[in-house]
């Protein structure tokens, strides 16, 4: 799996949902997001996050018990500045907002659901293809964009 990553220049998009079940240890997917992490980190992957995957992280661990684990703040913050210190934070300025505006029109895209869009658009901005997730079908309609690796 990591393997077929690492191929595509290395560089891969991690989504939150995967950057959270790696960072809580109760997590029921926490063994194989770490384990991802560590493969294609070993196989010197380059990582990618972005400011809205900081802010979708911070919400997520800060927001109710993420199995059962309650983050303060200063927690949640404390385990975000270790994936902004692996991680490169892709900037999402007019060019991104520009094509998640395209991409909203080209895919039909409604509701929450623009959230995933922007990610997408984060990555075609920065020519990051590959994206690492645990919610594969959250990304389906982007295949002609996107390779997507499903981390479960």
């Amino acid at each position: 799996m990591a393997g077929d990553v690492v191929g595509n220049e290395g560089r891969i998009f991690l989504d939150t949902s995967l950057v959270v079940a790696a960072t809580v240890e109760v997590h029921p997917s926490h063994s194989a997001a770490a384990a991802f992490i560590d493969k294609v980190v070993a196989d010197s992957a380059v990582l990618h996050i972005s400011p809205q995957i900081c802010r979708e992280f911070l919400v997520a661990l800060t927001r109710q018990p993420v199995s059962g684990r309650v983050f303060s703040p200063a927690e949640a913050l404390a385990a975000l500045s270790v994936w902004t210190a692996g991680c490169l934070v892709l900037e999402e300025g007019e060019a991104v907002l520009l094509e998640c505006l395209d991409m909203v029109r080209r895919f039909d895209v409604h509701g929450k659901q623009v959230h995933d869009c922007n990610i997408a658009a984060t990555m075609k901005v920065h020519g990051v293809r590959t994206l690492a997730t645990r919610n594969p079908g959250d990304f389906s309609r982007y295949g002609s964009e996107l390779d997507v690796v499903a981390v479960e």
